[in-house]
């Protein structure tokens, strides 16, 4: 997630700890994503590894929460290990993960895994691969200039950085969709491509020259942002909302929370 200038929207992260209800426990579909593009990271990391000439510094930055996260650094770790051994560098550079998320994550827990992925590093790289966390949103600078060499975010740009302006009228539903006004459409649009080009500016001036970053985002798969294929399983939570609202005077504010909840693909504009 990001951060955002609303107080609400800061205070939200996905749910702590490895519990049944954790996000650690139910993101097993994040996983198999990574699984899918794992070949994509691989081969741009390789890619900047030879265009830097293997260095004996790599600083990597990606998402914090839960095994995912250290799943994929623990991938890329292997990958610089793997790529310096066909080179014939004997000597395994030193690697700087950062794992950035929110104030609000679970950093803790993330924490408490460290030790296990430090064990399971090849030995060649056995007390050169540091750990550290970046409590911050990631619309904002998060390193000093020309210090990453290679930023990774998987399943995270979809959110955006604060609730867009002039939703007041789409108040049918938690999402977009083909009863919304014009407007909202266009209000979830401006606010994606500033948040975006933000992003890019901040991670422009942290790279290094000849650097690398790898984003995965949520899509679809029509071009119409209205179609009924890119929210039908928010219309089913949005209409029991909307059910329970009804019958709950005092929680006629809960909708307006939802929508916070819900800046989706839709919302992305993608």
């Amino acid at each position: 997630m990001s951060a955002s200038r609303d107080p609400l929207v800061d205070a939200l992260s996905m749910k702590e700890g490895n519990g049944e209800h954790s996000y650690d426990t139910n993101s097993h579909y994040q996983r198999s994503v990574f699984s899918e593009i794992e070949h994509v990271v691989i081969e741009s990391f390789i890619e900047m590894l030879m265009n830097l000439d293997y260095l004996e510094y790599i600083k990597v930055a990606g998402c914090s929460s839960g095994r995912n996260t250290l799943f994929a650094m623990s991938e890329i770790v292997n990958t610089i290990i793997q790529s310096y051994h066909q080179k014939g560098r004997l000597n395994a550079p030193e690697i700087e993960c950062c794992l950035n998320d929110l104030p609000h994550n679970d950093f803790n827990t993330t924490f408490k895994l460290v030790p296990s992925f430090l064990e399971k590093l090849k030995i060649e790289v056995k007390g050169k691969c540091f750990v550290s966390g970046v409590p911050k949103s990631f619309y904002s600078r998060l390193f000093p200039s020309m210090s990453l060499h290679l930023a990774h975010s998987s399943f995270s740009l979809h959110w955006l950085s604060k609730v867009p302006d002039g939703l007041e009228n789409n108040n049918t539903s938690i999402h977009i969709n083909d009863t919304s006004p014009p407007d909202v459409y266009k209000s979830y649009l401006n606010q994606f491509k500033n948040d975006f080009s933000l992003f890019l500016r901040m991670r422009s001036e942290e790279i290094v020259p000849n650097g690398q970053m790898v984003l995965t985002f949520v899509g679809r798969k029509v071009s119409d942002p209205l179609s009924k294929d890119c929210f039908q399983v928010w219309s089913l939570l949005s209409d029991c909302i909307l059910d329970l609202v009804s019958e709950v005077p005092n929680l006629t504010n809960l909708l307006s929370f939802f929508i916070f909840l819900t800046i989706d693909i839709n919302g992305t504009a993608l």
